[in-house]
C-alpha cells in the first residue's frame, strides 16, 4: 500500500470523526478522520503508508460498535459528468424528423 489514505465503510451512523480517529490511533499517527455524515462510511488518512498498512491489517474486518468494518485503500473522486448514459447531443443515434 503506497498511499495513506484510506476508506472505512460499514460504519454505524452514529460514529464520529473523533471516535474514527481514536480507533486508528494506536496504529500509528492519524493525519485526519473524517465521517461522511448518515453514509455509513469515512475516510482515515495516516502519516505514513507504514501505519496505514498496519491500521488496515488490523482493522478490515474488525467488528466495531456491532458491525464489521471494510478498510481499503482510498480511491480518488470521479470526475463529475463522468459514466452513465454520456451527456451530449447525438449520443442516441440519428436524428427524429
Amino acid at each position: 500500500m503506497a498511499i495513506s489514505k484510506m476508506y472505512v465503510g460499514n460504519l454505524v451512523y452514529a460514529v464520529t470523526s473523533d471516535e474514527l480517529k481514536e480507533l486508528f490511533s494506536p496504529y500509528g499517527t492519524v493525519a485526519s478522520a473524517t465521517v461522511i455524515e448518515g453514509k455509513g462510511f469515512g475516510f482515515v488518512e495516516m502519516s505514513t503508508p507504514e501505519e496505514a498498512a498496519a491500521a488496515k491489517t488490523a482493522l478490515d474486518g474488525k467488528d466495531f460498535q456491532g458491525r464489521k468494518l471494510k478498510v481499503d485503500e482510498a480511491k480518488p473522486p470521479r470526475e463529475k459528468g463522468s459514466g452513465g448514459y454520456g451527456g451530449g447531443r447525438g449520443d442516441r443515434g440519428g436524428n427524429r424528423y
